[in-house]
């Protein structure tokens, strides 16, 4: 195998806020469309509620939330990436998904600090892809369900120009 297709991996894309973001595909066990869910009102603001899904209570943490971004979907194409950690499952709702596709590693751009560090909002890098910036996510960090709202409207302000 070439050093080339060692240094792809293949990732899930989705938009949030308009905003294109993307997880690796190892890590996404489903995608599904919303369901009913319990909503806690003890539960951090991110999290908008558990499911009984196939037998397990998963916590869905709306990145629309998490990110402060406003949706910018038709209600009918958000969904539900049900991703994995360590065996523990939890649900980002998404604006929509875009696709499947593969990043090449040795082209991926270092995103701006925004005043968070990338450590704290889950950015680990940008890629230009199908004409747009793609920015790719930590699934560790962005799973977190005990996470504050942070503001990525740098982010937002920047990509409309792409």
């Amino acid at each position: 195998m070439s050093e080339r297709a060692n240094a792809e991996r293949t990732w899930v894309g989705f938009e949030v806020g308009g905003v294109a973001y993307a997880v690796p595909i190892q890590h996404v066990r489903e995608i599904i469309r919303p369901l009913p869910m319990q909503v806690l009102p003890h539960a951090s603001e991110t999290v908008i509620g558990v499911i009984d899904h196939r037998g397990d209570v998963v916590p869905i943490v709306d990145l629309r939330v998490r990110f402060r971004a406003k949706s910018s979907a038709q209600p009918s194409h958000t969904r539900w990436v049900i991703a994995n950690w360590q065996g523990r499952l939890t649900g980002l709702a998404v604006d929509r998904v875009i696709e499947v596709f593969s990043l090449n590693e040795s082209e991926a751009r270092p995103v701006p600090d925004l005043g968070y560090g990338q450590d704290v909002h889950g950015i680990t890098a940008a890629y230009s892809h199908a004409g747009r910036l793609v920015f790719t996510l930590d699934i560790q960090r962005i799973t977190q369900t005990g996470a504050a709202p942070i503001d990525l409207g740098a982010l937002t302000a920047g990509a409309e120009g792409t």
